[in-house]
């Protein structure tokens, strides 16, 4: 199975890569008329400047097409480049590319070793909790499917804020006609981080049927539920961003901020478990710690309850924490929001 992900993904990432070294060719040659015709307009200009000739029609014309009259930058076509650069930086080492994807898939694959070791000894986590293995299975790919997306759009990105802060990256990020907080957060891409997404599908697909055959309580599945269930997968996604980009811009004030990832890797890790195991003793300040304060264990627990519907019919609790879930999305990205602005207004350059 793994040899067979890694092809497939190494096969996607090199048609897409064919497909944007023509799209690059075309940008190319528009570049190489916009040149053409800014020779031409100066020419013109400095002969139209002693009487004897003005910029010919055409020269206008050609610059009205290849210069996009707009205030405002796209930023989706921003997004869409800077990720089109990132795949063609990855395909330039194919070899490279190809043994991250085969590292991060063996990592997963490790941790899903140990968690069917698990299962054979107990049946389920945790006392009439309803996550069994199918049920955990569900949750797992979960877990998957939002870090690969973290890891591949955003960490990459706020792993490197504290370089860009000291080699003074920062400072020509300011100058730009572009939100900084954009720019500084979507980059660079890892798309080999993308094979663990695909990997979390299968292991989804594979517990959704084998959850079909559940009788008791009846499993069931519709529109509904798979639409709550990407949206929350969105919500969790936005509440690390949130958190993450606060990590990062506590490097401005400290000058480099080396640790973020293990840091990031220690408060994220209470989100990899469902929180019916901290239920009691020392579990108490942590739940309440990680979903109000830092509501790190939403991430995964509200989208994965959803689809898994471990515990038939719902208890209210479960209700309160799908709505608090959206509630501290908003309210995580205003606030990180505040933070990073914050921060810039304490930014003095790299050279001061």
């Amino acid at each position: 199975m793994l040899a067979v992900i890694c092809f497939g993904v190494r096969s996607l990432a090199v048609v897409v890569a064919d497909l944007i070294g023509e799209r690059l060719q075309s940008n190319a040659d528009q570049i190489g008329r916009l040149l053409v015709a800014r020779h031409f307009a100066n020419s013109a200009s400095r002969v139209g400047s002693s009487g004897n000739s003005v910029i010919p029609q055409v020269v206008n014309d050609t610059l009205t097409q290849t210069m996009p009259q707009t205030d405002k930058p796209n930023y989706f076509g921003v997004f869409v480049t800077f990720a089109r650069n990132s795949l063609i930086r990855d395909m330039t080492f194919r070899s490279n590319f190809l043994l991250d994807c085969v590292s991060s898939l063996s990592w997963l694959l490790m941790n899903l070793g140990f968690y069917l070791i698990v299962f054979h000894h107990v049946k389920s986590i945790g006392v009439a909790t309803g996550w069994e293995q199918n049920e955990f299975y569900v949750f797992l790919a979960t877990t998957w499917l939002i870090n690969s997306l973290v890891q591949a759009f955003l960490m990459p990105n706020a792993q490197e804020f504290s370089e860009l802060i000291r080699t003074g990256g920062l400072d020509f990020a300011l100058l730009k006609p572009i939100d900084t907080q954009f720019l500084i957060s979507f980059r660079k891409v890892e798309w080999s981080s993308l094979s663990n997404f695909f990997l979390g599908l299968i292991i989804l697909a594979y517990a959704m049927f084998q959850l079909s055959y559940r009788a008791d309580p009846a499993w069931s599945i519709g529109p509904g539920i798979v639409v709550l269930y990407f949206a929350y997968i969105a919500c969790g996604i936005v509440l690390l961003y949130c958190l993450m980009i606060c990590l990062a811009a506590t490097s401005i004030w400290l000058g480099r901020n080396q640790s973020l990832y293990d840091f990031w890797f220690y408060i994220t890790n209470f989100s990899r478990y469902p929180m019916e195991i901290y239920e009691a003793g020392w579990g108490i300040p942590l739940w309440y710690a990680f979903t109000f304060a830092i509501p790190v264990l939403v991430v995964v627990n509200v989208p994965a309850r959803i689809m898994a519907q471990p515990l038939v019919p719902k208890h209210p609790w479960e209700w309160g924490l799908m709505a608090f879930a959206p509630i501290a999305t908003i309210i995580s990205l205003i606030f990180s929001r505040w933070v990073f602005q914050r921060a810039l207004k304490s930014y003095t350059s790299a050279s001061s």
